[in-house]
């Protein structure tokens, strides 16, 4: 049997498991990021709001996490929002006006600033909001969590 025949049963016997990618941010200051699903667990470090994160896995009252360098932590769900932010993984980023590259500029957003994620414009866009309110749409290439 093929890989995406596989893949393909795998998905209908278990339809309860996702297959897409699920991004969420910090929703408060200074959240405690831990090495396992534990408040007795190991204190790796503090994660600031709206920092971006991808969900591994989902229990009870923790959530597995993977953050922008690729490392892995355990944060309380209650800790989690539902708000998709990205972060600039670039020197510099150009949100434009419209989702293509001649599109005029609306702003450039430095290495390590969080943008809210309004929607995915497809072909490799997203649209987003600066903290100020300033909207556009930049490339997923230069931004993590999109």
């Amino acid at each position: 049997m093929n890989g995406w025949r596989v893949i393909l049963l795998l998905a209908t016997l278990f339809p309860a498991y996702s297959w897409a990618i699920e991004y969420r941010s910090i929703a408060a200051d200074r959240t405690v990021m831990y090495d396992a699903p534990s408040l007795r667990g190991k204190k790796l470090y503090v994660a600031s709001r709206f920092y971006p994160v991808e969900v591994i896995v989902d229990l009870e009252s923790f959530a597995k996490v993977r953050d922008v360098a690729g490392d892995l932590a355990w944060v309380e769900k209650k800790n989690l929002s539902g708000q998709h932010m990205a972060l600039v993984n670039v020197p510099l980023a150009d949100v434009r006006k419209s989702p293509d590259p001649n599109a005029p500029l609306v702003f450039q957003a430095e290495r390590g600033v969080v943008l809210e994620v309004i929607e995915n414009a497809g072909n490799g866009w997203i649209k987003v909001r600066h903290a100020d309110g300033t909207q556009g749409y930049v490339q997923v290439s230069q931004v993590w969590g999109a």
